[in-house]
């Protein structure tokens, strides 16, 4: 029993000191351990590799056309979007050239601006005139080009003399069964037709360079702003009448004569050339006339200069022929003027002025009636033929209307068909 109690403690004690000694156990276990995390390298670097080897496999194992076929399919695709594009750029392109074309004949006159950025409407120069460009009764001469003349003018205040050059003609057509023509020139100052000066004859030519030099002489500044230069290209017949290739006008109140002047001219058709070659003319005649308005001052202003061919009227073969002008707005005849009246006469020389005062506002909504009447003493005046240029007319009438109005403050002269 005693002895069995002595023990007792020291069984206690050595229990005690185990559990001590575990304890301190555990405590360096639970110390040594993030030192052995932080040593032993961590294994997520290998999972990464492994990843990436896994998903390089998987590349290497697509088939090498499916790649290619990708490729093509992508570049198709470019390429049709770019197509594409340019049909769309190219149809409206297309489509503006066919308004274009379809409205050539249909001016609109609010498109009209006057200014600086529409000189392309506008003539070359205040000289070069609409009935001598190329496309001058296109209509009547049916496409048939008859050539065109270099002449130069020089006017000497001085010594009130004109001097005129012929210089050369260009593509004028043949004549003669050999296939050439045998030119020369013939030079007027109209209304006069009296005197008048000749070139030399040039045999076998269709180019043919004159290079003559021919003065009118006594001739006042005051009356030479009157004249007309007309110059005729002759085909020279030794056994026949000699034929008449073209002419070319030019009236002297539209020139510059302070410079000197060195030009090319269209040759238009005459009216036996006109005839010959199956044109259709008016049978009432022509008449010339130049517009000129001014915006700031709201001028319309009109030159009767000439009118040639005129229908008979009077039982002497003849007519007495007069212009009547009438501005039109809105339908209505604001005023009216007239010239004066030219005796027993089928190509009256006229060369008046008229001015009508237009506000900028209503130019666009005017239009003038120019008439060629017969004058009777006993009975009313007959109407010979009329134009209309403005709001109401149409075709070559509307473009010297729109001629004007992109040329302000110039004179525009123009060769217009009479109608009844």
């Amino acid at each position: 029993m005693n002895n069995t109690n002595k023990h007792q403690p020291t069984r206690w004690m050595t229990k005690l000191q185990n559990q001590n000694q575990n304890q301190r156990d555990s405590k360096q276990q639970q110390l040594q351990s993030p030192a052995q995390v932080n040593k032993n390298p961590s294994p997520t670097p290998s999972i990464s590799i492994t990843k990436t080897e896994h998903s390089g496999s998987i590349l290497s194992q697509v088939p090498i056309w499916i790649i290619a076929v990708a490729g093509l399919v992508a570049a198709l695709v470019i390429i049709f979007c770019i197509y594409c594009c340019c049909c769309r750029k190219c149809g409206k392109k297309d489509k503006k050239d066919k308004d274009k074309k379809n409205g050539k004949e249909r001016v609109d006159l609010q498109a009209v601006k006057i200014g600086a950025s529409y000189q392309e409407k506008v003539q070359p120069s205040m000289d070069e005139l609409d009935y001598n460009s190329e496309d001058y009764h296109s209509d009547v001469s049916s496409g048939v080009k008859i050539g065109r003349i270099n002449f130069t003018l020089d006017y000497s205040f001085n010594d009130n003399t004109l001097t005129i050059g012929i210089i050369k003609a260009e593509d004028i057509p043949a004549k003669d069964f050999s296939g050439s023509s045998d030119p020369y020139v013939k030079i007027y100052l109209l209304p006069d037709k009296k005197k008048k000066m000749e070139t030399k004859v040039h045999r076998r030519t269709l180019n043919p360079v004159f290079n003559e030099t021919f003065v009118f002489k006594n001739i006042p500044y005051s009356e030479i702003t009157n004249r007309i230069l007309l110059m005729e290209l002759y085909d020279f017949d030794r056994f026949s009448r000699h034929d008449l290739i073209g002419e070319a006008r030019l009236p002297l109140i539209d020139v510059d004569l302070a410079s000197s002047i060195n030009e090319w001219r269209v040759l238009t058709p005459p009216h036996s050339s006109r005839s010959a070659a199956g044109g259709s003319r008016s049978e009432l005649g022509e008449i010339c006339f130049s517009l000129r308005y001014v915006p700031t001052a709201g001028k319309l202003q009109i030159t009767i200069v000439e009118a040639k061919s005129l229908k008979s009227m009077d039982l002497s073969g003849y007519s007495d022929p007069y212009v009547k002008i009438a501005l039109v707005q809105e339908g209505r005849k604001i005023k009216k003027k007239k010239t004066t009246v030219k005796k027993r006469t089928l190509d009256p020389y006229f060369n008046e002025t008229f001015t009508f005062q237009v506000p900028f506002e209503k130019i666009e909504q005017s239009s003038l009636i120019i008439s060629v009447l017969d004058y009777d003493r006993v009975g009313r005046s007959e109407m010979i033929g009329k134009c209309v240029v403005g709001e109401l007319s149409s075709g070559a009438d509307l473009r010297h209307w729109v001629d004007m109005l992109g040329s302000p403050r110039r004179a525009v002269t123009q060769w217009h068909t009479l109608h009844n």
